[in-house]
């Protein structure tokens, strides 16, 4: 989820010059020592500021604790704590005390993740000495901001859940992607989670695998939505499915009966929406029903970004029969180690998992193992190990950090709601 969200009033074209602009904000309060506007919320492993015990590290996580994602990035949270909590937070034969802090990058006035929040959590790691590793975020615009911040200072990110590919691969993204990223050089970002350039892929094939042969494609006007809504399209055109349209919808707008009532008279088999659950998800579905687009008639798909039960619950029964495809496996299909968690985390929290709960494990698993090769306060260093990641035995099973930072794992997945939730459906690879 992954997701680019630059304020939904800007058109695509000039988020970049929006996410510079930022950035250069964030270097400021840098300089200053400037972090108002973050918020902060210490878990039990540890507080805020900086330590001066040499044998103590923090891991930090910055997600939306606030909004409509907050079950999702709890559920990231749990599965950091679960990693730490297998090892006591202890690293190097007990050596080196972990400790762990979450940081909301999200504001109650946005409801969602907010640009002044991400870089003042990113200033405020950047200056806690005792902070070797961060992991975040859950929207790729949120990386977009905190990746440069955390590159100058020799800190490695990883993120559960960042899935724009400009973030890592050259040619996917605009000119000065990836690289306008990284200004001292050296890499310090890796996602453990398939980027938006196979979710897009699999998503029209699924498509097409589902008799689809006429689809209107809707996105949120974010550069995750718009951007995995593209790769939609050029895929879906390659495999001679027509498009009918494509357009951006107002996150903010009460309805959208008129545009589903244009829609519908151009008679599609599918309606595709690249976008969030944050950004009105579930009233389209709403209105796309209400104007007479039955399930068995229209389907309705989307990705990761509304693979989430709080859509299922804004939609109510509208929700039925919704696809989302995800940038991996979700909880129940784990098998193997990854079915050891899965039931591990179920009786450690007394809840179900969210899709991403596991790549949050995964994602603190990889910051203990680069911190065990260290055995120091070494951020450079850290961030090395991080990168280096090889033939790691994960809950997906045996992967690594390729060049970019991005994950080997090339398995992904599609959803269906049924009966009030999302259910796994099939495997999918990227072709």
């Amino acid at each position: 989820m992954n997701k680019l969200n630059l304020e939904n009033t800007l058109k695509p074209r000039f988020a970049i010059a929006l996410a510079l602009t930022t950035l250069a904000t964030g270097f400021l309060a840098a300089a200053c020592g400037n972090t108002s506007g973050g918020n902060t919320t210490a878990s039990t492993q540890g507080g805020g500021g900086a330590t001066a015990d040499e044998n103590t590290v923090k891991i930090v996580s910055s997600l939306p604790m606030t909004g409509a994602s907050l079950g999702q990035s709890q559920t990231i949270v749990n599965g950091i704590q679960q990693a730490l909590d297998e090892t006591e937070s202890k690293a190097c034969d007990g050596k080196i005390t972990i400790q762990f802090e979450q940081y909301d990058d999200a504001t109650a006035a946005a409801g969602k993740w907010e640009p002044a929040a991400v870089t003042a959590n990113a200033n405020k790691a950047v200056a806690d000495k005792s902070v070797v590793t961060f992991i975040g975020h859950y929207n790729s615009g949120a990386a977009k901001l905190s990746i440069p911040i955390l590159n100058q200072a020799d800190l490695a990110m990883v993120s559960p859940a960042n899935t724009y590919p400009g973030l890592t691969k050259p040619g996917t993204g605009e000119a000065n992607e990836p690289n306008v990223y990284y200004p001292n050089g050296k890499r310090n970002y890796a996602r453990v989670v398939p980027a938006d350039d196979l979710q897009g892929n699999v998503a029209a094939n699924w498509a097409q695998s589902l008799g689809v042969k006429r689809v209107y494609i809707l996105d949120d006007q974010e550069l995750y939505g718009k951007g995995i809504a593209d790769i939609f399209e050029a895929t879906a055109k390659k495999l001679g499915i027509e498009v009918l349209g494509h357009e951006g919808i107002d996150p903010k707008a009460p309805d959208y009966k008129s545009v589903m009532t244009k829609i519908k008279a151009l008679n599609p088999d599918m309606v595709y929406f690249g976008g969030i659950i944050d950004n009105n998800a579930a009233q389209l579905v709403k209105d796309m029903r209400g104007v007479g687009m039955t399930p068995e008639q229209v389907k309705f798909m989307g990705p990761d970004g509304i693979l989430v039960q709080d859509f299922v619950d804004a939609a109510g029964p509208t929700a039925d029969g919704v696809y989302a495809t995800f940038g991996g496996i979700p909880p129940t299909a784990l098998t193997g180690k990854g079915k050891e968690w899965y039931e591990s985390y179920k009786k450690k929290f007394n809840a179900e998992p969210e899709v991403y709960a596991a790549y949050g494990y995964e994602s603190g698993k990889v910051a203990i193992n680069a911190i065990n090769q260290v055995c120091k306060n070494d951020r450079a260093a850290i961030r090395d190990a991080v990168m280096a990641t090889k033939d790691f035995p994960g809950l997906l099973g045996t992967w690594s950090f390729d060049e970019n930072g991005d994950t080997t794992i090339k398995k992904l997945s599609g959803s269906q709601v049924k009966d009030g939730k999302f259910e796994y459906v099939t495997t999918l690879e990227a072709k």
